[in-house]
């Protein structure tokens, strides 16, 4: 699954995780695949369930 780097970079601050979104702005390409980038998630400890959770939420889902 791709997600938008932006979503992954708005749920590490809706964590107050700002140092690290910081770094995952740097890091992450612009369209991140789950599966193939699944490395870099984890570094940032962004399991991709819980950004698409939040996405949800936003949406009223």
């Amino acid at each position: 699954m791709l997600l938008d780097k932006e979503q992954i970079i708005d749920f590490l601050r809706s964590l107050g995780r700002n140092d690290e979104a910081t770094r995952a702005d740097a890091e992450l390409p612009d369209k991140v695949d789950t599966d193939k980038d699944r490395g870099l998630l984890e570094k940032f400890g962004v399991d991709p369930k819980e950004v698409l959770g939040q996405l949800g939420r936003s949406f009223g889902l």
